[in-house]
């Protein structure tokens, strides 16, 4: 099975892609395209992250960071070596060949660009990262680069749906301590919990802070056990491991 590379015309002049799980050689539990080394064997992860690389833009660099859930950006202008990957959870370049990864597994990653510019960049978008600015950050670094906001698009790849993810009360109040208007990304469930739309919350982010291009994938990574990892669903049936997939953009040498 080749890999599964998903792509949005909204980034059109990007070497680009939202990955899944298949394509890859890693087997059991995390049988696919597994990108972390955390659960897996290393030969087999870094087996998949060239397969991932290749099919995306070939003979790239790719460069990803330690995530930590958090809005921090960091600016890539020259290839690190993985075990010196800083701890962040987005990534902007304007080096072409460089190839910027997120990881997740539930998480909402979004892929930016701005082609005028020539420069992209990568968030991991988990609830954290979300609520505490990871998007706004990630666009501010690439302005730092030349970007301009009316002309940066936005894209996000496959994340847990609406449907598949309950919250509680508590997190729900989070958000809604932020602004009573994120009330709109809860939809009422059983007694003390609600259904969180973790892909509309992120669109919404974007729009806010100016990004006119957002699109959206729509993929559920909790309810397509055969093309994505979920963190959720594994922890579900107690699974011992649940993996991740991987989304990359590039600029092309």
């Amino acid at each position: 099975m080749s890999v599964e590379a998903l792509n949005h015309p909204l980034l059109t002049g990007t070497a680009h892609g939202f990955l899944g799980r298949r394509g890859g050689v890693s087997v059991g539990d995390l049988a696919g395209l597994n990108v972390s080394y955390s659960e897996d064997d290393p030969a087999l992860t870094s087996e998949n992250r060239s397969r991932a690389v290749q099919a995306v833009l070939p003979g790239g660099t790719l460069q990803t960071c330690y995530q930590i859930h958090s809005p921090d950006v960091v600016t890539v202008t020259e290839p690190w070596a993985d075990a010196n990957r800083p701890k962040a959870d987005a990534l902007v370049t304007n080096r072409p060949g460089i190839v910027l990864g997120v990881l997740t597994a539930d998480c909402a990653p979004v892929l930016f660009c701005d082609t005028a510019a020539g420069v992209v960049g990568a968030a991991h978008a988990g609830w954290k990262g979300a609520v505490t600015g990871v998007t706004d950050a990630t666009i501010a670094a690439m302005e730092a680069l030349g970007a301009t906001r009316a002309n940066v698009a936005a894209v996000i790849g496959p994340c847990i749906a609406q449907k598949s993810y309950e919250v509680d009360a508590a997190f729900e109040a989070r958000f809604l301590e932020q602004t009573p208007e994120n009330e709109r990304f809860f939809r009422a469930g059983r007694e003390g919990h609600a259904w969180f739309d973790l892909e509309g919350y992120v669109a919404s982010r974007l729009r806010d802070a100016g990004i006119a291009k957002v699109g959206m994938l729509g993929e559920d990574t909790y309810g397509q056990e055969d093309r994505f990892y979920s963190f959720r669903r594994a922890t579900h049936r107690n699974e011992p491991g649940y993996g991740r997939q991987i989304s990359l953009i590039g600029l092309p040498a």
